[in-house]
C-alpha cells in the first residue's frame, strides 16, 4: 500500500497512520539511526517544553542537537543499497519521500549553516533584527532566526504539498512531523537495546510479512 494508490479512501487519521508506517518501513532500517532519533525525540520533547519558557534555548537545542542526530542518522548510516524487506531501491525511495527526501535535507541544513554567516554580515537582516551590539545578542538574534527557519520549513513543504499532492496531504505530513518526537519516542526507545545487542541492522520482520501479504511475487524490477 502506498499513499499515492490509497490517498482517495483514507480519511485524515488514516492517511497520517500510513505516513507513519512508510516513513519507519522505508527509512529507518538502521539501529544507529533508531538510536539517534530516540535522542532527537527526547531533545524535541524538551524543545517543546522550552518554547514556553526560552525560545531561544529551544532553536539552539533544536537545530544543533536534536536535527543533527536525526540527519546524521539518514545520511551516514542508513542503508542505501537495494531495500529487500520493501522491494524497492534507494533512490525510488527517495522520489517517493512525501517530507524531505536527502536532497531536499541538504538544502534546508545548508540553509542552516549559512544563517550565521548572512546574520554576522547583515546583523539588521534587512529590519528583521534590532542590530547585536555583542555575542549575547548575536546568538540571541541567531536563536530567533533558526526558529524562524524551522516553522518556515515545515510551512514550505506543507504548502507545496498542496499543489504537488492534495490539502490533507499536506496537513497530514505536517501533523506527522509535528507528533514524531511522540510517536519516534514509542517506536524507537528499544533500539539502544538492540545495538547493544550488536543489531545493527533491524530485520523488520513485521513489514516483511505485510509486504509479502500484498504482493505474493514481488521483483527488484519493477521499482528499480
Amino acid at each position: 500500500m502506498t499513499i499515492a494508490a490509497t490517498k482517495d479512501k483514507l480519511s485524515f487519521r488514516e492517511e497520517l497512520h500510513l505516513q507513519r508506517w512508510d516513513d519507519h518501513r522505508y527509512y529507518h532500517h538502521s539501529r544507529i539511526n533508531q538510536s539517534l532519533h530516540l535522542l532527537s525525540a527526547i531533545c524535541f520533547l524538551a524543545c517543546y517544553i522550552l518554547l514556553f519558557f526560552n525560545p531561544g534555548a529551544a532553536a539552539m537545542l533544536g537545530w544543533i542537537v536534536a536535527m543533527w542526530a536525526r540527519q546524521i542518522g539518514h545520511f551516514f548510516f542508513e542503508p542505501k543499497t537495494y531495500d529487500d524487506v520493501n522491494k524497492a531501491s534507494h533512490q525510488h525511495k527517495e522520489e517517493i519521500k512525501v517530507g524531505y527526501n536527502l536532497f531536499r535535507k541538504r538544502v534546508l541544513q545548508s540553509l542552516w549553516a549559512v544563517s550565521p554567516i548572512v546574520l554576522w554580515w547583515e546583523p539588521e537582516l534587512f529590519g528583521l533584527f534590532e542590530a547585536h551590539t555583542n555575542w549575547d545578542e548575536f546568538f540571541a538574534n541567531l536563536a530567533v532566526l533558526w526558529l524562524l527557519l524551522g516553522v518556515g520549513a515545515l510551512i514550505f513543504r506543507t504548502v507545496h504539498l498542496f499543489f504537488l499532492q492534495d490539502v490533507q496531504t499536506g496537513l497530514v505530513w505536517a501533523t506527522k512531523i509535528l507528533t514524531d518526537p511522540f510517536h519516534d519516542f514509542k517506536l524507537y526507545c528499544r533500539s539502544p537495546i538492540y545495538l547493544l545487542r550488536g543489531e545493527l541492522i533491524d530485520p523488520m520482520i513485521h513489514i516483511q510479512h505485510s509486504v509479502e501479504a500484498e504482493n505474493p511475487e514481488p521483483t527488484k524490477s519493477a521499482l528499480r
